[in-house]
């Protein structure tokens, strides 16, 4: 990718998260840049394709996680570190996380990416839970829907943390309020996990169990 290009998109992120990707147009961000329209119409024939690639700009860490999943050996703590990552680069792109279901609907190509992620995010929360329970860390599942109601409530949470956050709480995303997050999600589980779970859990998350 060129430089120009680049600058198009990280100043096109910056006025997305700033003013929101509905109210950012192609002459403002060329205004931002110094630049003619017509210049960047060159790079980006219009706004939806910049919101294209800046889709799949952030979604490479995320498809680059989920696919060497299998390849590692699942923790509470590497299931910790990986959400905070994923949180963190979230905040980079909080105009997608924001608008979400609207993004979706104005770009096919991102909204079938989107789905068909959905569905791998489901496979990979599957594998974890498989070994969590082989390890003794999850407790069987009691019935498939209770498997299937975890999945969606921690994947749904995964989506609209950030859009919640800057609804209700108005603050800043700093390293704290993403760490709360992190285990906020992560204490989803904690109802399944075994006495074993439990401990681990405890000692990953410390201040959870702070009686003062």
């Amino acid at each position: 990718m060129s430089k120009t290009k680049e600058k198009i998109l990280n100043t096109s992120r910056i006025l997305f998260n700033e003013l929101g990707y509905g109210n950012v147009t192609i002459r403002m961000i060329a205004l931002k840049l110094n630049m003619s329209s017509g210049n960047l119409n060159y790079h980006f024939k219009k706004r939806e394709d910049i919101l294209e690639a800046l889709y799949f700009e952030m979604v490479t860490t995320f498809d680059e996680r989920i696919a060497n999943l299998e390849q590692q050996i699942p923790t509470l703590n590497k299931m910790q570190i990986d959400i905070k990552s994923s949180m963190e680069r979230m905040v980079d792109y909080t105009f997608f996380w924001s608008d979400l279901y609207n993004l979706l609907s104005l770009n096919e190509k991102i909204k079938t990416h989107f789905n068909t992620v959905y569905i791998r995010r489901k496979n990979g929360l599957d594998f974890l839970f498989n070994s969590f329970t082989e390890n003794e860390i999850l407790k069987p599942f009691e019935f498939k829907k209770e498997r299937e109601f975890l999945v969606e409530r921690m994947i749904n949470f995964g989506n609209t943390w950030l859009y919640a956050s800057s609804l209700y709480k108005k603050e800043t995303f700093t390293n704290k309020y993403i760490n709360n997050q992190t285990n906020s999600l992560i204490a989803l589980l904690y109802p399944y996990l075994t006495h074993k779970g439990k401990k681990e859990f405890q000692l990953l998350v410390p201040t959870f169990f702070d009686k003062k």
